[in-house]
């Protein structure tokens, strides 16, 4: 399709000035405005409540006036430049009427019009069409098939559904690929109090792409956070250099993205292709480059206003006041399950504590003030004073949990003293101080006023607030290491064999990696029993013997693996392994057999990468041999990875224990075994387009001893496609 074949040669600065223009236009015409469209109606009445300061003209060939205001028959009749066309005109008119901007001197657009790629090939053809123009006029589009956006911090609100008040202005700025959500999203945001700086509906991506979005929000000054809905990843290159961009600002990514299940997973000639499913591939893909994954809208707007909303919060280290014991058990459970931690107050702090908490009461951390609250309203504030005094050195975070009234009080005075103290210990604390509720409620106008006019963000629920801290401690250890190492760097190209086509049984790819500097157990390829039985002798012990064919990828599956064969029992081994194979493929050509000494101890591992048809080469790192179809402990990254990364993916591992010496086992030697697994990476990366898979399984490893037992590759053909 012509859509996808487009350059996107643009920089990212050129990216981020013509969407500044973009977002920041100061005069919109509405083309193809009538009273009988709710579109039209909903999106007039945003601008005229939310951007008082921005002219709106509204166009139509066959009214007079519509929403109250003056028609134009036709954008020749602008007296005075536009910065920002919207166009709800028939799909069949959208070419036309594009045309009619670019002669107006409008550059930018937003195209409400549906029926584009959304509605199969004819559509799609349409949207080539669009894409065409667009570029040969240089227009800037947004959609087709798009809401618009809000550009709340800016005053400008080009939006298709109805945005009901109040739109509050503050550190998040939201893109989603999806029309229908996006009010959705805008409604959670104000229930919780989020403020957004920019809220934007991508529609199809035609030109402007959710990453584009995000190259702006991440230079925009009145963003903090970002949070993302994605369908799909259309441009996985350029989606990983915003994100590393990201990384580099300090700007969390939040992002939820859609497709969990494995429908589309390809069947493969290695565990690591079906190992390595779709989404786990993206999960991999998202952890590496520090993006936040969340599960639910909920989850999003949570952690993307937790980290908005609040002074950076860099460890994991919280000191918690509530007024149950309940809530205390909630928070600790939600803790472990977060590598979040509470540790223990202070003796003085303790000794302060017991001395003004009732004395059926049990400090510690988390403090449950008891329900004496109720006949000492301020006795949770007084615990936090107390608390106040040592926290620096011992906690990153106070976690206060905050009643917020719904209505207000006949006698409003008392709570609006405490949310006054509230505030005032925020600015005096040498921590963030951070309110949350019991559970997740929406914030009513008094609430929310309570709360806005004060500074004060609320964390809403217990649950959706843990996970938000748990997320927002994992980014930052994430990008500190980052920006330690820095992005690694690409593997050099390497010319693939001039044979490299189809399956490649072991036999084929021990010489490769042999070449490269991989170590492989030791074996020979014997043509004959006679062959065999020398080879058998040179080793001086039991050996194995495996039967080698190129058309035969598994040799397990037609029993053509004999161990622990003595010298005197080679010869008819040798035989009945080629039986086997005769029987099991009758057309197959015995290339040899395979002897090498016998191996036994250590750890199997599996180390795989195969091509993702989206991301690219992917390494897959876990146990391996017999464990691997039974326990799939496997980790994944996209390529290029570092040494540094590699030991985080074994640190991930369930078994990683065994590693290091469980249970009396001799510890393997780390560096070593990073170091060979980086080569089978930088081997496969290099190797380009020519390689599909590369399956090393199992690597043995001993302690030093680190080496190659079997091992597969799956060279592509000249008509496959990434």
């Amino acid at each position: 399709m012509r859509l996808e074949e487009k350059v996107r040669g643009a920089s990212h600065r050129e990216v981020v000035d013509r969407l500044g223009a973009f977002f920041g236009a100061k005069s919109v015409v509405l083309i193809g405005a009538t009273d009988r469209s709710p579109w039209s109606i909903w999106t007039h009445a945003n601008l005229r409540q939310y951007s008082p300061n921005v002219t709106v003209h509204v166009v139509h060939p066959h009214h007079d006036q519509v929403h109250g205001q003056q028609v134009l028959k036709s954008l020749n009749a602008l007296d005075e430049p536009v910065d920002l066309a919207y166009v709800m005109v028939p799909t069949s008119a959208v070419l036309e009427v594009m045309n009619e901007v670019a002669d107006a001197g409008i550059t930018n657009v937003v195209i409400l019009t549906a029926g584009f790629g959304e509605a199969g090939p004819e559509g799609a053809e349409l949207e080539a069409q669009l894409v065409d123009l667009a570029h040969a006029r240089g227009l800037t589009v947004l959609g087709p098939n798009g809401n618009g956006f809000i550009n709340a911090a800016g005053g400008l609100t080009p939006y298709g559904l109805l945005i009901t008040p109040p739109l509050d202005v503050g550190p998040v700025g939201i893109v989603l690929q999806s029309g229908g959500l996006a009010s959705a999203v805008l409604a959670g945001a104000q229930a919780r109090g989020v403020g957004l700086s920019l809220l934007v509906s991508t529609g199809n991506e035609a030109l402007t792409s959710a990453s584009d979005i995000m190259r702006y929000l991440i230079e925009d000054d009145r963003t903090k956070v970002i949070a993302a809905f994605l369908e799909s990843i259309r441009q996985p290159d350029e989606f990983r250099e915003v994100a590393e961009l990201a990384l580099a600002a300090g700007k969390p990514i939040v992002a939820l993205k859609t497709g969990r299940t494995e429908a589309g997973a390809k069947a493969a000639l290695a565990h690591t292709g079906a190992l390595a499913g779709d989404d786990r591939v993206i999960d991999a893909a998202f952890r590496q480059l520090g993006i936040i994954r969340v599960n639910s809208l909920e989850e999003l707007l949570a952690t993307a206003g937790y980290l908005g909303h609040h002074r950076e919060i860099r460890g994991r280290r919280i000191a918690a006041i509530t007024p149950s014991g309940g809530a205390c058990d909630l928070l600790a459970d939600l803790a472990s399950e977060e590598k979040l931690e509470f540790p223990e107050f202070p003796p003085e702090t303790l000794a302060e504590l017991g001395e003004l908490l009732p004395s059926f009461s049990n400090p510690q951390n988390p403090l449950d003030v008891t329900g004496y609250v109720v006949m000492d309203p301020t006795i949770a504030l007084k615990s936090l004073g107390i608390v106040a005094n040592d926290v620096v050195g011992n906690y990153d975070m106070v976690l206060y949990t905050a009643t917020i009234p719904r209505l207000e009080a006949p006698n409003p005075a008392p709570i609006e003293q405490r949310m006054d103290a509230l505030a005032e210990a925020g600015k005096s604390l040498d921590v963030p101080l951070v309110l949350q509720s019991l559970i997740s409620v929406d914030l009513t106008s008094y609430s929310r006023k309570l709360l806005g006019d004060r500074g004060l963000y609320l964390l809403s629920g217990i649950e959706p607030g843990m996970r938000a801290i748990g997320h927002g401690a994992r980014y930052h250890d994430r990008r500190d290491r980052w920006l330690e190492v820095g992005p690694p760097t690409t593997a050099p190209s390497l010319e693939a064999p001039v044979n490299a086509r189809g399956v490649w049984p072991e036999h084929l790819v021990r010489g490769l990696l042999e070449a490269h500097g991989i170590p492989v157990a030791p074996a020979r390829l014997a043509t004959s029993a006679l062959e065999a039985k020398a080879f058998a002798g040179e080793f001086e012990e039991p050996v194995a013997m495996k039967v080698a064919s190129s058309a035969l990828a598994h040799k397990s599956d037609i029993g053509g693996v004999a161990l622990n064969v003595e010298v005197d029992q080679v010869t008819a081994t040798f035989d009945e392994l080629k039986k086997r194979l005769a029987v099991a493929l009758p057309e197959a050509t015995l290339d040899g057999v395979l002897v090498g000494p016998m191996r036994t101890g250590g750890i199997e591992l599996l180390v795989g990468v195969v091509t993702d048809p989206t991301w690219g080469k992917v390494l897959s790192l876990g146990l391996g041999g017999v464990w691997v179809e039974v326990l799939g402990d496997v980790a994944l990254r996209v390529l290029p990875v570092g040494p540094e990364e590699i030991t985080t993916m074994l640190g991930e591992l369930r078994g990683a224990a065994l590693l290091s010496g469980a249970r009396g086992t001799r510890p393997v030697d780390m560096d070593r075994l990073v170091a060979v697994v980086y080569q089978i990476a930088q081997l496969a990366e290099g190797l380009g387009e020519a390689l599909d898979t590369l399956e090393v399984n199992p690597l043995r490893v001993e302690g030093d001893c680190i080496e190659v037992l079997d091992a597969l590759a799956v060279w592509r053909s000249e008509g496959d496609s990434k």
